[in-house]
């Protein structure tokens, strides 16, 4: 943006230039004469020089004016070419405070500003000169007039998005009219309009996404020598022995689908200390809860359509599958207690006409039913490309029970830069083989137990690979450049589903991120290339595992990986303990990170994460878009366009 500086006063004829073609006289006229050159010379030197301190502090006066503009308007997008009334206003008091009305004599000061297509502010800024001496020539003012401008941009950036993509995401906040998925795609691209058209020139500007639930979809970006070729699953085999059948049905409820109402974050009513009972033999010590809680008030309704039963057969094992539509409406408050460490939490939500629509199932056995053997079976998985979706289960890891000491030679899921050797299984990822899951002894019913020794029973138990808290979300994908178009495409797959672990949607946004790890050769500085890293976590609830899910860890309750069931830590507690050692390896990185809640409220282990000024507790669509407009704005660089 060039600026422009006009003195220009015109030149007159009048009584002079009659004087110096009259050629008669004498010495003092023409001594006389002689001194109005020197006149307007000393005369002409010293308005100038008032002219030009004024335009110097006109300049000045305008560059501020639309500095303090353009980071008042940080990154919000305005098409029209006209800045908001509250960046004019912003920029007439920068513009005032550095040139007074009256100032250095002028007269007429005029300001104002324009929104440019490349989202700079600029300004034009005049003010007259009262002459001097140079009045006697019929010089009466100085005409002085500036121009300035200012622009925010971006210059090298790697930009890492991991978005919580769990079923709650489907839900619409109070004051909204999308869901918050789409109003997540909504801000995203708008964030990306933004900081394409204020980008440098010469700039390098990537993106990454992570989506996350329970696991994380990374297959597709691993090497070959990354992945085992064997592992072993909570599974079953059939051992050949038939039982008659005892023809008894049984039936369940899945595939819930949110259809419309409202269902409030979960908030915590009240907390006390729970009640420790002391080893016993060799019985370990365990904490209860046995505090009291308010009385659940949410009343739950379901309608099952009979016309709608389609009938199917199921070879294994053999049985009568009737399916029916059924759609439940719920209202009210329910309350549950939870147990973190040695303290009892009450925690609550409260459903406004909540409607989903399901699936009844209905198995009636048939024939003989086959005896299994539930128990860790071992299979290959060399061509886990074309057999999985892409999910993974995590590389070797320990309980840590000091956060604050993490051994990271055993923790190799929480080590993000670690390479994988390959022969060597410790430190390579696991394929997720969902169909192959079954958790023993857990009934489809909800009754049951977790049991680690092997089970030989004619007893379904859940499979609980193929349960919704267990889906695969949507492949992440690595740092790149991106069009409008690109990005669109990319934010239309992410689909609402499975249940919220934080700690995996961190570590794997770090390693896509980290310049030092896997993909160091496309992510790592170079003498021509140095990056900014900034990686967005956003989520829209709080901790939400199951203990017979099956994800990154395999099902918690049988492989015990990271958590013991029973033990003085709560699962929740553990997933967001490892969130929490997870942040501060990516940010061991000099990477940024910045935390939004989204319909739901920060915790303290996401604001330890993000640091001051970096986290964010989003309500609603709007405010979603000024926490990304402020992410933006701290990413980019403020400057006078010259």
């Amino acid at each position: 943006m060039s600026q422009k500086t006009s003195l220009s006063p015109a030149p007159r004829t009048g009584w002079l230039t009659h004087l110096a073609k009259d050629t008669s006289g004498n010495v003092i006229a023409i001594l006389a004469f002689a001194l109005f050159p020197m006149l307007a010379l000393i005369g002409g030197g010293v308005d100038m020089g008032r002219g030009y301190l004024a335009q110097s502090r006109l300049q000045q006066a305008c560059d501020a004016a639309t500095l303090a503009a353009r980071k008042r308007l940080g990154t919000r997008v305005a098409v029209d070419g006209v800045v908001p009334s509250d960046v004019v206003e912003t920029g007439n008091r920068f513009f005032n405070l550095n040139f007074q009305d009256g100032a250095y004599g002028t007269e007429n000061r005029q300001f104002n500003m324009a929104l440019e297509n490349d989202y700079s502010v600029t300004g034009t800024a005049s003010v007259d000169v009262p002459t001097t001496l140079m009045a006697l020539f019929n010089f009466n003012t100085l005409p002085v007039s500036v121009t300035c401008g200012s622009i925010q941009s971006f210059s090298n950036l790697d930009i890492m998005m991991v978005i919580d993509t769990t079923g709650s995401m489907r839900h619409t906040n109070a004051g909204d009219s999308l869901s918050r998925i789409d109003s997540v795609r909504e801000v995203i691209r708008s964030f990306y309009d933004q900081i394409e058209a204020s980008k440098a020139p010469e700039t390098r500007i990537r993106y990454g996404f992570v989506p996350y639930a329970s696991n994380v979809n990374v297959g597709h970006l691993l090497e070959d020598d990354w992945v085992v070729d064997n592992w072993t699953y909570q599974s079953r085999r059939d051992t050949g022995v038939l039982l008659p059948a005892v023809g008894l049905s049984y039936t369940y409820f899945t595939n819930y689908m949110y259809v419309s109402g409202t269902r409030s974050p979960n908030v915590e009513v009240s907390s006390y200390a729970a009640t420790w009972y002391p080893p016993v033999g060799d019985e370990a010590g365990y904490y209860r809860c046995e505090g009291t809680q308010p009385a659940n008030t949410r009343i739950y309704d379901y309608v099952i359509d009979d016309s709608s039963a389609t009938l199917s057969l199921q070879a294994s094992p053999p049985a009568v599958i009737t399916t029916k539509d059924g759609v439940a409406t719920a209202n009210g408050t329910e309350y549950w207690t939870q147990r973190d460490g040695d303290t009892c939490r009450v925690w609550s939500y409260t459903d406004t006409n909540y409607v989903e629509n399901f699936d009844s199932i209905t198995v009636l056995p048939s024939l003989e039913r086959p005896v299994w053997q539930y128990r860790p079976i071992a299979r290959d998985v060399s061509n886990w490309r074309t057999e999985t979706e892409g999910c993974i289960e995590e590389r070797d890891t320990y309980v840590i029970t000091d956060y604050d000491n993490v051994d990271f030679t055993r923790a190799l899921d929480l080590d993000i830069d670690l390479v994988p050797t390959a022969g060597n299984p410790a430190t390579q990822w696991r394929p997720r083989y969902r169909n192959d899951i079954y958790v023993r002894s857990m009934m489809h019913d909800g009754t049951g137990s977790f049991t680690t020794s092997n089970v030989t029973t004619a007893d379904e138990y859940v499979d609980s690979g193929n349960w919704w808290f267990s889906n695969c979300p949507a492949p992440a994908q690595k740092l790149q450049e991106m069009t409008g178009t690109e990005l669109d495409a990319y934010l239309d797959t992410l689909v609402p589903d499975s249940a919220t672990y934080h700690d995996i949607g961190m570590i794997w946004g770090g390693r896509l991120l980290s310049p030092t790890g896997l993909f160091a050769s496309d992510n790592a500085d170079t003498a021509s290339m140095q990056m900014s890293r900034h990686l967005i976590w956003l989520t829209d609830g709080q901790t939400e595992p199951y203990d017979l899910a099956y994800g990154a860890y395999g099902v918690d309750g049988l492989d015990q990986r990271r958590w013991l069931p029973g033990g003085s830590e709560t699962l929740a507690a553990n997933i967001e303990a490892r969130f929490g050692v997870a942040c501060e390896q990516v940010k061991n990185r000099d990477i940024v990170v910045w935390v939004i809640a989204f319909g739901t409220t920060l915790n303290p282990i996401m604001e330890e994460c993000a640091g001051p000024g970096r986290s964010f507790q989003a309500s609603n669509a709007s405010e979603l878009s000024d926490a990304f407009q402020e992410i933006a704005g701290a990413m980019s660089e403020l400057r006078v366009a010259r």
